[in-house]
């Protein structure tokens, strides 16, 4: 029989100690709990991490229990307030996403908060990402009562205060994420391997959610520059999707140099997706989501992200919203970005249609309940 050897006691006490403050945290780290994450890993050396859930794959659901908040909501642009624009009818706001094997929590403001307690969430990006950034806010902003609430501006930042919680929800304004400024003879420079200017609002937060694409598919007739840069070289033309994988790469250096994966969380959130010019149809007077894809398409920009993520050594989680965005040719603003009277509204046709930004309450919240359930 095998002889009993007594355990080192500095090894036992050791042991005990870190058993009881993970018992007492609640998790085996501040935000690493590979157990509890439901979501895409997309680094190849993590696939083998457990994944509970894949969120991105499933099928709309009518519900009459949705949306979560009205138009009313104090903190939404005049742009996404489609209601109180004149759009007719409001079925778009009663969808929400049930994945294919498992379920999406609904979103609650106050266990969303509790999370949250004495952190900072900041949303980085365009102006869709602002148009989510609205969407969390009035998700939560219902359950803080008058003068526990706040908004402050810090240059290109935003950021909506949960007083009682000391937690903030932040927006900052970076389309490309990396440097544009304006060159010799006041043309336009994208620096493809500068992003300080952007990211000195991003040093200190516990949550940062990017996305960046919009803006770097735009035509030449629509582009934000006129020269992109690299280093000390000047050039006028770069395939769209070298440029992306260039700025996306400095972005990534950047996470990689200045943050701690012990204390920032990062979540990069996938393309919007456009129902528009390039998919041959508007979004004006669409009242239910598409069926079935005929031909489901993967936007470059989505494959590019996923390749630049794979050779980051830090852990980033993607938050897929493209596919199933893009049933919801329904949920646009379309005609109704703007305050239509009686008379204007049987003229409809006649005015720009916005089929990029989303309607709120509408498709961002769903995304933010994917955020809530990620955290």
């Amino acid at each position: 029989m095998a002889k009993y050897r007594r355990p080192n006691p500095h090894f036992t006490f050791l042991f005990l100690t870190l058993f009881a403050y993970c018992f007492f945290q609640g998790k085996s780290s501040s935000w690493l709990n590979t157990e509890a994450n439901e979501v895409v890993m997309v680094q190849s050396r993590r696939q083998d991490w457990p994944k509970r859930c894949d969120f991105s794959v499933g099928k709309w659901i009518y519900d009459q229990s949705y949306p979560l908040y009205d138009s009313n909501c104090p903190y939404l642009s005049t742009a996404v307030t489609c209601q109180r624009n004149g759009r007719p009818d409001s079925g778009y706001e009663k969808w929400k996403w049930k994945p294919n094997g498992c379920s999406l929590p609904r979103f609650d403001a106050l266990k969303f908060l509790g999370k949250m307690r004495r952190k900072r969430i900041m949303l980085v990006g365009d102006s869709i990402m602002r148009n989510q950034w609205e969407s969390l806010v009035c998700l939560v902003q219902g359950v803080i009562p008058t003068g526990h609430k706040k908004v402050t501006y810090n240059g290109p930042s935003m950021a909506f205060h949960a007083l009682d919680f000391e937690t903030s929800i932040e927006f900052s304004w970076a389309p490309l994420l990396v440097e544009l400024s304006k060159g010799a003879d006041n043309k336009r420079v994208l620096h493809l391997d500068l992003i300080e200017e952007n990211a000195r609002y991003w040093r200190g937060v516990d949550v940062l959610v990017f996305d960046s694409a919009h803006w770097w598919t735009h035509s030449d007739q629509w582009s934000s520059w006129d020269y992109y840069m690299e280093g000390k070289s000047l050039y006028k033309t770069m395939n769209p999707n070298i440029a992306y994988q260039k700025g996306l790469t400095t972005w990534a250096k950047w996470v990689e140099l200045n943050l701690d994966p012990r204390k920032s969380r990062v979540i990069f959130r996938t393309m919007s997706p456009r129902h528009n010019r390039e998919n041959g149809w508007k979004c004006y007077n669409q009242k239910t989501p598409l069926k079935i894809f005929s031909h489901p398409h993967v936007p470059d920009q989505v494959v590019v992200l996923k390749g630049v993520l794979r050779r980051m050594g830090f852990p980033v989680h993607l938050h897929d919203i493209t596919t199933m965005s893009a049933f919801r040719r329904d949920a646009h603003p379309s005609v109704y970005r703007r305050a239509l009277n009686q008379a204007q509204r049987q003229h409809a046709r006649e005015f720009s249609s916005d089929c990029s930004h989303w309607c709120l309450p509408g498709v961002p919240d769903i995304w933010n309940e994917m955020l809530s359930a990620m955290l």
